[in-house]
């Protein structure tokens, strides 16, 4: 990986200068601009010429990534934080959603384990690391320091994600930001002139609410049949009648991220499919979502072509992660034998792993959520995050629940505990596969954090264990990857949708792109990754940085014009199996010393999981 950085660090030196020949701007020394458009949780093959036409025009017309990867653990602000840094989560500590920070979070509702999908929570950690808690700097405060136009629409969390770390006193010195907080007091302010075309153009200076797509339901009420329509037209108003003329207008080049919020929002909430495997996130709430985030590309699409910055727009389209259908399903679980008042019988409740643990490790478990009251009886924690041990302000373990995967610390980096944590752990037959922190050692049927880029330079805690859930595929009727299910500690219900496992269903997402600096009508057989996009970004906009950590993505430069294509390998590393045989196995890909995740976990429960170590060979072959 040093070398790779070398390299890497090399042709962004050289770029800044001006001084590349054949690859991107640099080209006919006309600076580009760029679009980064995210439809946030779209798996690849959902997209096809009738249910997702912009998306597939921009994929056949330009550069088919079809051997794509999500990094894991498979969560939104995790590959944002990829995606807006070119780094892996081992450097940018963004380790999920919902992440232990080791202190008490305000804004997250005074707990230690906040759920970071909020401009306020974002800000607040900010402040406990340094001014900047991914501890590398982003595609968008890079942008604005070279000159750049820079805009950042969409969903609340990793839209801000993007330039987060920029606070001046006067709005429009930093990027332009619109989400679901814009035009609140935790919304990042507009400046005078957004706000005056906002007027002009005849939009609200407030995001509309999400409305019904934002109801989840119940264990006994159905979640939404509706899109998120309304908010999402907002965006792509702004976008194209406001953002992208001021750019216009200000005959500089610009970059522009939109984050989709669909099909991600649809298929999570989604109702057709109660406590029921089947459609699951096949159904028709889902496909409105897909439909929602092509209508908005569309627009934008529409827009470059009106205002004559198509031939000069490079675009990049690369969903966060895939998607799976929930399952509440386990014969092991002591807490699936307790009855809860709103859990269907049998079923794996809220939080279960948390309370799972404290019985399997007879220590009481406290709700970070809830002013650290003890959980007792059949009582669960309310968001699923739990801290165990005798004194909950200096817990012995922390669980972040996050839902097709969980975060375990162990404050204390306590050996034996983490042997017996791992031992309860395998008995369950909702796990499968682990991978703990490399200081505490190694363990049978376990692989270390290094194995998958999560131990490397963060501002932030690094996990101790990360749990991945078992996965399948159900008889959905279509690819397995599209009937992907999984386990998931959620306050969803099963039936609807999750991600974050190290399934294929989750790992493989949806990438495409176009433009000036892209070949046309080309193929990508190699493995890719969003923190390949995020250093493939930074390379078309000739952006160069101090890198702080070392786990970075490569430029993805067959995809560009005269762009060569290398040989890429595939292998499998496997753990030494535990007593009574469950072994860690993770099968990925290989280019030069990049190494891409494909699925993880243990033979026979991960969707997508090889069993056979086999040779490497080439990719594709």
């Amino acid at each position: 990986m040093r070398r790779s950085l070398v390299l890497l660090s090399a042709g962004l030196t050289v770029l800044s200068t001006g001084l590349v020949n054949g690859l991107a701007s640099a080209q006919n020394n006309t600076p580009r601009n760029l679009i980064l458009f995210i439809p946030d949780g779209l798996r690849a093959l959902k997209v096809t010429p009738e249910t997702a036409p912009a998306m597939a025009e921009v994929r056949d017309k330009g550069v088919n990534f079809k051997n794509s990867h999500s990094l894991f653990p498979t969560f939104t602000m995790a590959n944002g934080s990829a995606m807006s840094t070119g780094h892996y989560l081992g450097d940018t500590g963004v380790f999920s959603n919902t992440i232990w920070t080791n202190y008490t979070s305000v804004p997250a509702g005074n707990t230690v384990v906040p759920f970071i999908e909020n401009d306020a929570v974002l800000g607040d950690i900010d402040e406990h690391f340094n001014g900047n808690y991914l501890n590398e700097d982003t595609l968008l405060k890079l942008a604005r320091d070279k000159g750049y136009s820079t805009a950042a629409l969409g969903k609340h969390g990793p839209t801000y994600q993007f330039d987060h770390t920029d606070k001046p006193e006067k709005p429009g010195l930093h990027s332009i930001v619109f989400d679901d907080a814009t035009g609140g007091k935790n919304g990042v302010a507009l400046s005078d002139e957004v706000k005056d075309a906002l007027i002009k153009a005849g939009l609200p200076t407030a995001t509309p609410p999400r409305g019904d797509n934002s109801k989840a339901g119940d264990a006994k009420t159905p979640g939404t049949t509706s899109a998120n329509v309304a908010q999402q037209a907002y965006f792509a108003d702004a976008a194209t009648k406001v953002v992208l003329p001021m750019f216009k207008a200000r005959n500089k080049p610009f970059v522009l991220v939109f984050w989709s919020r669909d099909p991600d929002g649809s298929q999570h909430n989604t109702g057709d499919s109660l406590n029921q495997i089947k459609p699951g996130i096949n159904g028709p709430t889902s496909m409105a979502g897909i439909k929602n985030a092509d209508t908005n590309l569309a627009q934008l699409r529409k827009a470059l072509d009106e205002l004559g910055l198509a031939a000069s727009t490079n675009i990049i389209i690369s969903a966060d992660h895939g998607f799976s259908t929930i399952s509440k399903e386990s014969t092991t679980s002591p807490s699936a034998k307790i009855s809860y008042d709103d859990t269907p019988k049998d079923f794996l409740p809220m939080g279960f792993l948390a309370l799972d643990l404290a019985k399997a490790l007879d220590m009481p478990l406290f709700d970070p959520n809830d002013k650290n009251a003890k959980i007792e009886g059949n009582k669960h924690p309310k968001a699923g995050n739990g801290v165990l041990g005798k004194d909950p302000a200096k817990p012995d373990l922390v669980v972040a629940t996050n839902g097709g995967s969980d975060l375990v610390y162990l404050p204390n980096k306590d050996k034996k505990l983490a042997a017996k944590t791992i031992k309860a752990l395998l008995e369950q037959d909702y796990v499968s596969g682990l991978f703990v922190e490399d200081s505490l050692g190694r363990f049978p049927g376990t692989l270390p954090l290094s194995s998958i880029n999560l131990r490397g330079k963060s501002a932030t805690p690094t996990p101790s264990i990360v749990v991945n859930f078992r996965s399948y595929a159900s008889d959905c009727g279509e690819a397995p990857t599209n009937c992907s299910v999984q386990v998931a500690d959620t306050v969803l219900r099963q039936g609807q949708g999750m991600h974050g496992s190290f399934s294929r269903g989750d790992t493989m997402n949806f990438m495409a792109a176009i433009g000036p600096d892209f070949k046309a009508g080309f193929v990508d057989e190699l493995p890719v990754s969003n923190a390949d996009v995020g250093m493939t970004a930074a390379r078309l906009m000739g952006l160069s940085t101090t890198q702080k950590g070392e786990l970075v993505g490569r430029v993805m430069s067959e995809a560009m014009p005269n762009g060569t294509v290398p040989k890429a390998y595939a292998g499998t590393q496997k753990s030494k199996p535990a007593e009574g045989g469950l072994t860690t196995v993770l099968n990925f890909q290989r280019v030069g010393s990049q190494r891409y995740f494909d699925a993880a976990g243990f033979p026979g429960r991960t969707l997508g999981l090889a069993v056979d170590a086999g040779k490497q060979k080439t990719a594709g072959k």
